[in-house]
């Protein structure tokens, strides 16, 4: 088990982690998500041995790994540009861990065959990485990390460079890979979509603190912290006002179970509903088509929603929709 406690880095006068409280337990995938630079790279390389920290411990079942330098804390880590070496076939490539492991010749030849077999290059032995596609290359940087068994695995935003059919192509593979596998993982992303599909538990950063951490249920559910609710994509923060079981938000009132009093609100995307009998008008600002339905942006007294619908709109026209009775969530700073 990895525990991360109060770790802290500062650069110059500013903190890159600061007081970071993280565990992650035997067989769980972690994805840590935030915005550029809000800290999640320095978690990742701090927790390698890679980056100082100036407050706080790294441990592994209860070890502190403080004075245990990178190459002996028995854990992989996958870059985002993969750091092949164009020079080596694919087994060579797979093939470097166990060589600085010490393994002898019969293990290395075994251990390459099940990592290839496990990421589906079974064949791949002879062949140059520089002739592989994308993908081909992020399943040769994942055997060549999961080759030599590590404890744990660090990940830093691995697909981030494929377009997005293929990362969510490879994102369900690596999920499957890990379940087979039995990997424990920290995974740095900054895509929701990414980082709610191969996750137990996400962690959302934001300016060094992690601000919340659940399990991708949990997080929709209630995002409690207005930061991660926009990283969810949820609707504007409204200010509104609970009494007798109704929220006032300016422009219309909704059914709610909040408490009676005054409320930072959101409203989540799914929440919306176009409907010629809606109560609510606004104004369309935008509609694309995404797969198989129209995503529709539009305004209501100067707040920015949007919705899903059948139906094509233009800009300008005028829109009805229902907000979904006890869907707001309540959220703060």
């Amino acid at each position: 088990m990895l525990q991360c406690l109060r770790l802290s880095v500062v650069f110059e006068d500013t903190y890159a982690l600061d007081a970071v409280n993280l565990t992650v337990h035997d067989g769980e995938i972690v994805a840590v998500m935030g915005p550029s630079g809000c800290g999640k790279t320095t978690l990742l390389r701090a927790v390698a041995g890679l980056q100082p920290l100036d407050i706080g411990t790294v441990t592994w079942d209860g070890r502190n790994l403080r004075d245990v330098p990178p190459h002996q804390r028995g854990f992989g880590f996958m870059f985002q540009d993969y750091a092949l070496f164009p020079h080596l076939s694919v087994r060579g490539n797979v093939e470097f861990g166990l060589r600085m492991q010490g393994a002898a010749a019969q293990h290395r030849t075994d251990r390459i065959r099940t990592v290839l077999d496990t990421v589906g290059l079974t064949g791949y032995d002879d062949r140059p990485v520089h002739e592989l596609s994308g993908g081909e290359q992020q399943r040769v940087a994942l055997a060549r990390t999961l080759a030599p068994a590590p404890r744990l695995i660090l990940l830093d935003e691995p697909i981030g460079a494929l377009d997005r059919d293929l990362r969510e192509h490879l994102t369900a593979e690596m999920r499957a890979i890990f379940a087979r596998v039995g990997v424990t993982a920290l995974y740095v992303t900054h895509d929701r979509d990414e980082a709610f599909a191969i996750a137990d538990t996400v962690a959302v950063m934001n300016r060094g603190r992690l601000v919340r951490k659940g399990t991708p249920q949990e997080l929709w559910a209630d995002p409690q912290h207005e930061f991660v609710a926009r990283m969810l994509g949820f609707g504007p923060v409204l200010d509104g006002k609970v009494n007798n079981g109704w929220a006032d938000i300016g422009w219309t009132r909704v059914a709610t179970d909040l408490p009676d009093g005054e409320h930072r609100l959101v409203v989540p995307p799914h929440a919306i509903r176009v409907a010629a009998d809606g109560p609510n008008a606004g104004t369309v600002s935008n509609c694309a088509f995404r797969s198989g339905e129209y995503a529709v942006e539009f305004s209501v007294a100067d707040v920015t929603l949007s919705a899903t619908s059948r139906r094509r709109f233009d800009v300008g026209d005028r829109i009805m929709f229902h907000i979904a009775p006890a869907s707001l969530l309540a959220v703060h700073e």
